[in-house]
């Protein structure tokens, strides 16, 4: 029975821009990775080239590429990954040499890689660095300090240890700021590059060195925090054991590397060991650890039949399973796919930060100019003061602290919520999550377990009882709807043997009907009697009696009127009444949208305190009944599972999706998959969200008012180059470790 409540066919949710106000705050568009089109050439005819790219991790990367790519004839579209180091090429080059070929040019390394291959994923081993140079670098800089102060040698000295300290650990940073000064860009590579060179000239030696050393420390320290974020999904793939334990042709049982075994194949698994592909237990009984997957404190029992995934451990028993997914379809592996999608999302934070600094940066380099010139040439000011200062502004003039905060945030957020159980699609719905104030549930599968069971049956006509059965059970046999479902198992349980079923026909939000030995049926809810123009005051008051226990009521009917009738009634998780308290203390208003009949609805909902309760519902009227939420000012989340619930959940704010632990379409279309339908998720995706939105809002007003305050210290001439480098990289350092506290547990 396909009943308005939902079907559990494959969800396919389609987000749209509705032109209102209180709608999506993004499009596809917005919540795409950063995009860059090329021209006007069009894409149908270009094939996509993907490079993994060691030394492209942050913006000042990205622009140099852009760049240096955007002039290549061929080139039609250039998709951007920072935090994975990824760039995705789309182009109608013959080959890829010319693109490798740039990128070479900016000095940088384009790996290429295979689309799914597994390098497209994994975390590559860094690459170790000596560390003398810089422990040269930091030794003579602070010598060229001491002797300078002192007056132990003359300026010559002085300027020959202060070489040696830029020499050694500033090769780096002079070598990138030539690089980007050829190519027209004031990255912040150049920007040191000209401030240590300024300082230079003016004879600054020693505070020249200590700038240089201090600048690549904090590099040092950065590029460590952020490969902290950048690894702490990419963790998640080495739980995966390389090889597993399968069954031979000959009967004989043999270790083969994950990736070679096919769809299909027995494994076994023993006690202690990792399950290294997704498959369904063919033999044995155990518990199983599943939290990398659910993020579920405690193991789960599997037996026959149930499903196993890729990553987790089993505990106890030795399982057989058969082989359901390649090792690179997994549920874990998209799972990692999807975070790292949603990592190379912009969310709208970073948006107005990219755009802040594109202006920001070349405005300040301006100012800088002004200054060195202005003062001396128009008011009689000392050169070397006002050089000094401009200088001083050129180390503080960098928006580090502005562009690295968000997407750090962000990663640590989307990293933190995977380790729960809750797959977020992008950094857009995890800062927007905070807005929430109403949520949307539909019931069955949701808030109950969508499980239900045949508690009543009564004979409403002469009709024989066993061939009435058998009539009903035939039809719901047919329909994949849990009350459905219940009823035809409970007819087999029976005994009854079903019947073939003619010119079959699913009724979206009523029913069933179909044709059995000639005679035209319908099995479906009260609606649908209603519709049909067979309900009476008698019937009324049963079916008012059943549902008011909170019990779903299906009647079979043929044309002559209703024969017989069926109460199913489907338990509700303990976990709901939870999710929905905690929801309330966090100040959410709750909603239940459903299909069943409104003595159903209200009946679960003050079971689990729901606030209000409507039943009754077409797709479409779930879609109207957000629609209504939005204009009375509500931002709304919607909760499903089933393809009736897609028009509502693309209307949400945030669609969140029971993911019944790796559903494919779930995790794929979904904005926020819960991997085991535990809807206390919920208020830990909004209090991450509110957390996250809090951490992003500091970082960004500790950046401004740091770069405010240093700027008028420095025109007031009490700003020294090596402070300003702790002013700078301090506050980067400061909000990286910021949005690193999202992973903490």
């Amino acid at each position: 029975m396909n009943s308005p409540e939902h079907s559990h066919a494959k969800l396919q949710v389609v987000k749209k821009d509705h032109g209102h106000d209180h709608g999506h705050a993004c499009c596809s568009a917005a919540s795409a990775p950063a995009i860059v089109k090329i021209g006007t050439a069009p894409l149908a005819g270009g094939r996509l080239s993907s490079f993994r790219i060691e030394q492209m991790d942050c913006p000042t990367e990205q622009t140099l590429i852009q760049n240096k790519l955007g002039k290549l004839a061929g080139v039609q579209q250039l998709e951007f990954n920072l935090i994975n180091r990824m760039l995705a090429v789309t182009h109608d080059l013959p080959s890829t040499e010319p693109i490798i070929s740039a990128i070479k040019s900016l000095g940088m390394h384009a790996e290429p890689v295979e689309k799914g291959a597994d390098n497209e994923v994994a975390t590559p081993a860094p690459v170790k660095k000596s560390w003398w140079p810089l422990a040269v670098s930091g030794v003579a800089a602070l010598a060229s300090e001491v002797i300078h102060f002192a007056g132990w040698a003359p300026t010559w000295v002085v300027a020959l240890v202060a070489l040696i300290a830029i020499l050694s650990g500033g090769l780096g940073t002079y070598k990138k700021g030539w690089i980007a000064l050829k190519n027209l860009n004031l990255n912040i590579n150049a920007l040191m590059s000209i401030a240590v060179t300024g300082a230079l000239l003016i004879g600054q030696w020693p505070e020249a060195a200590m700038v240089t050393f201090l600048f690549t420390v904090a590099e040092l320290i950065e590029a460590k925090s952020l490969d902290r974020a950048r690894n702490a999904i990419g963790g998640l793939m080495q739980m995966t054991p390389e090889t597993a334990t399968v069954l031979l042709a000959d009967g004989t049982w043999a270790e083969q590397d994950v990736e070679h075994i096919e769809l299909g194949a027995r494994v076994r698994i023993r006690p202690g060991e990792r399950i290294g592909l997704d498959g369904e237990v063919l033999s044995g009984n155990s518990t199983i650890d599943q939290a990398p997957i659910t993020g579920e404190s405690l193991p789960v029992e599997k037996t026959v039949g149930d499903k196993v995934f890729a990553g987790t451990l089993n505990q106890s028993g030795s399982l057989e399973y058969t082989v359901t997914a390649a090792a690179n379809n997994s549920t874990l592996a998209r799972i990692i796919h999807a975070v790292e999608a949603a990592q190379g999302a912009r969310a709208p934070t970073q948006r107005f930060v990219d755009s802040f600094a594109k202006v920001y940066t070349p405005a300040v380099f301006v100012l800088a100019l002004a200054v060195a010139v202005i003062a001396p040439l128009f008011m009689g000011a000392l050169w070397f003061d006002w050089i000094y200062r401009a200088l001083v502004l050129l180390v503080v003039a960098c928006p580090c602290a502005l562009v690295i905060s968000t997407p750090v945030t962000i990663v640590s957020g989307l990293a933190a919520a995977a380790r729960k159980g809750i797959l977020i699609k992008g950094g857009v719905y995890l800062e927007s999550g905070h807005r929430l104030d109403y949520l949307a549930l539909d019931k069955t599968g949701t808030i109950t377990h969508g499980k239900p069971v045949q508690t009543d049956f009564m004979l409403l006509d002469l009709l024989a009882t066993d061939t009435a059965v058998a009539i009903a059970a035939s039809l719901a046999s047919r329909s994949d709807h849990p009350v459905s479902q219940a009823i035809a198992k409970a007819a087999v349980e029976q005994g009854v043997v079903l019947q073939d079923v003619q010119a079959f026909e699913a009724l979206g939000g009523r029913g069933v009907r179909g044709e059995v030995a000639g005679r035209m049926y319908h099995l479906g809810n009260h609606r649908l009697v209603e519709e049909l123009g067979l309900c009476s005051r008698a019937l009324e008051e049963k079916l008012d009696a059943l549902e008011s226990q909170g019990k779903t009521v299906v009647l079979l009917c043929d044309p002559s009127g209703p024969l017989v009738l069926f109460a199913v009634a489907d338990t509700v998780k303990d976990t709901s009444r939870e999710a929905i308290r905690q929801l309330h203390e966090l100040g959410i208003k709750t909603v239940m949208l459903t299909g069943d009949n409104p003595h159903t609805a209200k009946a679960i909902a003050a079971k689990v305190g729901i606030d209000q309760a409507q039943g009754n519902l077409l797709p479409a009227d779930k879609f109207q009944a957000i629609e209504r939420l939005y204009a009375q000012g509500h931002r709304v989340g919607m909760v499903g599972d089933g393809i009736n619930d897609a028009p509502a959940l693309a209307r949400a704010e945030i669609g969140f999706a029971m993911a019944a632990a790796g559903t494919d379409t779930a995790i794929e279309t979904a904005d926020v998959a819960l991997m085991d339908d535990d809807l206390r998720k919920i208020p830990a995706f909004i209090r991450l969200s509110r957390q996250t939105s809090a951490i992003l809002k500091q970082n960004i007003a500790l950046a401004l008012v740091t770069k405010t305050v240093f700027l008028a210290i420095t025109f007031a001439g009490m700003a020294t180059m090596w402070m300003a480098v702790f002013a700078d990289m301090g506050v980067s350092l400061l909000v990286v470790f910021n949005g690193l506290r999202l992973l903490r547990k």
